[in-house]
């Protein structure tokens, strides 16, 4: 009874991981804002992205706001800032708040969201701060206020994919306690164990398996949202970059977790494999042959 109880302890304990580890990363990286940021920051440094962004970021700006008397003066300032955008003083400042923006925008409930974005059942990434980088820049070099836009959503996904991406912000908080009951599966397995370290070689197997899974399905799903198009360009290429560093984050992980397996497999499969040392009776109760 004690094995079977052990047995199944892993196994609950080993099928809560399963979740726990994708939820809690999902959680850190994508869902907490802070995260977010922290995580999606070195995706501005992409050349070709930086390229797209400064082209979105002048282009927005209507020539309809630059009178023609002096559009030859604010024309080369344009240009010099699609070419710079990234070298300006306050670009990681307007990058980061494109950042913020955009995943209030993706995260808050439509409820919360300002009237008419219309951005409520779609992936966006907002590039007003960097618009109104570009308009400080002109307004420096030319006295000319440019009005930049309060918003400048870049649509990244389809509807569906929003739906997603609400379903996995709801369910990736529970990946913390999720966590902590396969901890207690575990240690309910070693207290209930008749020989613990074949428990210790179970459950550093089932985190080998635990990590192939995971890097198939990282995969899938990266495959998944790579193979849809948004038609622009600076989407695509935000996603891309996006896909790939969360593969590589979340590979990191993957790594650590069968590090972790194969150490626990070899620890458990090493104490198996040592002789049990007699534990030697006392002397009261050793036998003393009797002579006949």
């Amino acid at each position: 009874m004690r094995t079977f109880v052990s047995a199944v302890a892993v196994i609950i304990g080993l099928v809560l991981t399963a979740v726990a580890i994708p939820a809690m990363w999902v959680d850190r990286n994508i869902v907490q804002e802070d995260g977010f940021v922290a995580f999606a920051a070195p995706l501005g440094k992409d050349p070709a992205f930086q390229q797209r962004l400064a082209g979105a970021a002048v282009g927005s700006l209507g020539a309809e706001q630059i009178p023609q008397a002096i559009s030859g003066l604010v024309t080369p300032v344009l240009q010099r800032a699609a070419k710079s955008l990234t070298a300006m003083p306050g670009y990681p400042e307007a990058w980061t708040e494109t950042l913020r923006k955009s995943h209030r925008l993706n995260f808050a409930g439509p409820e919360a969201l300002p009237a008419g974005t219309g951005t409520g059942t779609s992936l966006t990434l907002d590039l007003a701060p960097l618009v109104g980088l570009v308009a400080n820049q002109v307004a420096e070099a030319t006295s000319l206020q440019l009005t930049a836009p309060d918003q400048l959503p870049i649509t990244l996904g389809q509807p569906k994919h929003r739906q997603i991406l609400d379903r996995v912000a709801a369910v990736a908080p529970i990946g913390y306690p999720l966590a902590a009951g396969a901890l207690i599966s575990f240690a309910l397995a070693f207290v209930a164990a008749r020989r613990r370290p074949t428990v210790l070689a179970g459950i550093g197997l089932g985190a080998l398996v635990l990590a192939g899974a995971w890097q198939l399905a990282a995969g899938a799903a990266g495959s998944a949202v790579t193979g849809t198009s948004s038609g622009n360009a600076v989407a695509e290429i935000f996603k891309s970059e996006f896909v790939s560093a969360a593969s590589s984050s979340f590979g990191q992980w993957i790594l650590v977790a069968a590090a972790a397996g194969g150490v626990l497999l070899a620890a458990g499969l090493i104490l198996r494999a040592r002789p049990h040392r007699r534990v030697p009776q006392p002397l009261a109760q050793q036998q003393v042959p009797q002579h006949r």
